[in-house]
């Protein structure tokens, strides 16, 4: 193993390791070196090891036994939807599985949204809805959806559904400029979005459920496209 630069070394050698761990060289159960070994195997001290791990540990990634070692949490079995961000940033092709849960997830809440929503929040809805409409530019335009859909959670008066929902979008973080393409045109965003929102206002279920299958369907070959 090449020593490490000094610059930011705990960063670095924590995304070395991470790396290491998510690619399965370090597999899930297993133990790693000691640290005297690690240590000196990537040119650190072994106060800078202990941070990464303390680091890794957080993110939920390592896991230290008393007298025995660190060993690799199996964070497929272990662990929650909050490593998203860390996955997707290794791999893109967690993407299309986040994609999957957000098209099931969106089109339910849509439906729920329907059922539930107070005067109040059909009326913010509309609201955020022109917000896209008039955003100046495609990253504008996609902070505005994505307000749209987290008032959408909040409408179906269920809190876990809007947890998911931030957890959904803070997936997307890594990759959020590569998944623009929708958003380039502030009218045709919205215009994709507007039948969601006017089904979830006029309290339809079924036409709120079927509006959101067919914007998140359209929106999600166009993000594709633009990752591919």
């Amino acid at each position: 193993m090449e020593a490490l630069p000094r610059e930011t070394i705990v960063d670095v050698l924590e995304s070395r390791l991470r790396e290491d761990i998510l690619a399965g060289r370090h597999p899930a159960g297993s133990y790693l070196p000691p640290e005297r070994t690690l240590a000196d195997g990537y040119g650190v001290t072994r106060t800078t090891l202990k941070h990464a791990f303390g680091r890794l540990m957080q993110a939920g990634l390592l896991e230290t036994r008393h007298g025995v070692g660190t060993r690799v949490r199996d964070y497929l079995r272990l662990g929650g939807a909050d490593l998203l961000p860390m996955l997707v940033r290794h791999s893109p092709d967690w993407i299309g599985e986040v994609f999957e849960v957000r098209h099931n997830i969106g089109a339910l809440i849509a439906e729920r949204a329907a059922a539930r929503a107070t005067d109040r929040q059909r009326a913010e809805l509309r609201a955020l809805l022109a917000v896209v409409g008039d955003a100046a530019d495609a990253d504008a335009v996609q902070l505005a959806d994505i307000e749209v859909h987290r008032a959408l959670a909040r409408a179906t008066g269920n809190r876990v559904y809007v947890l998911l929902t931030n957890t959904l979008f803070n997936a997307y973080l890594p990759v959020r400029a590569a998944l623009r393409g929708p958003f380039t045109d502030a009218g045709a965003a919205r215009g994709r979005l507007e039948p969601v929102v006017e089904a979830v206002a006029c309290g339809d279920g079924t036409a709120a459920r079927r509006a959101a299958e067919q914007y998140l369907t359209a929106t999600e070959r166009i993000m594709l496209e633009g990752l591919a």
